[in-house]
C-alpha cells in the first residue's frame, strides 16, 4: 500500500506540472479569499508549533532543520527526497520510505521546484504550501481541493 501511495503521489506531483497553477495576481475574488484562508492557516500552524519559518514572495512557508553539506538543486535538478505529506490537523495523506523517490523538480507541484532548492543534500525540513502552490481548487486523491499542505522533506541526492 505505501509503494501505491507513493507512486500515486509520484503521479500527481508529475501531473500537476501540466496544470496552469492560480497564482494571487491571477486568482478571482473567490481564490483570493483562498488565499488569504491557507495564509491563516499556516501563519496559525506555526505559532501553534512553535516554528521559526520563512515566508517566499509566492507565499511558500519554509523551515530549514538542516541546511544539508552537500550539493544543491536548482529548479530544474533531479532529486531524490524523502517526504511526508500531511494537513494542518496531523493526518497524512502520503508519505515515502526511508530511500525516498526521485524526479525532477520541473515535474512537481511549485512548492516542491521552489522550496526543494533550500536544502543541500543531506538537509531536511518543512515546507508549509498554501494550495496555489500546490493542487489549487483541484481534488487530487485524497487530498481535497484548496487544502493546505505540509511536507517534511529530507534531500537524499541530487541526481
Amino acid at each position: 500500500m505505501k509503494h501505491l501511495l507513493s507512486a500515486l503521489v509520484a503521479l500527481t506531483l508529475l501531473i500537476s506540472c501540466n496544470k496552469k497553477e492560480a497564482t494571487p495576481e491571477t486568482t478571482t475574488e473567490a481564490t483570493v479569499d483562498y488565499v488569504a484562508k491557507n495564509n491563516k492557516e499556516i501563519t496559525d500552524y506555526i505559532a501553534k508549533n512553535n516554528l521559526k519559518a520563512e515566508k517566499s514572495d509566492s507565499g511558500l512557508y519554509y523551515v530549514v532543520t538542516d541546511p544539508g553539506t552537500g550539493k544543491q538543486p536548482t529548479a530544474e535538478s533531479n532529486v531524490t527526497v524523502a517526504y511526508k505529506g500531511y494537513f494542518t490537523n496531523g493526518n497524512v495523506f502520503d508519505q515515502s520510505g526511508p530511500e525516498g523517490i526521485s524526479f525532477g523538480l520541473n515535474q512537481v507541484i511549485k512548492a516542491w521546484t521552489e522550496g526543494i532548492p533550500h536544502f543541500k543534500t543531506g538537509g531536511s525540513g518543512i515546507l508549509l504550501v498554501p494550495s496555489h502552490l500546490g493542487y489549487g481548487s483541484n481534488d487530487m486523491g485524497p487530498i481535497p481541493g484548496n487544502s493546505v499542505l505540509i511536507f517534511d522533506v529530507k534531500l537524499i541526492s541530487v541526481n
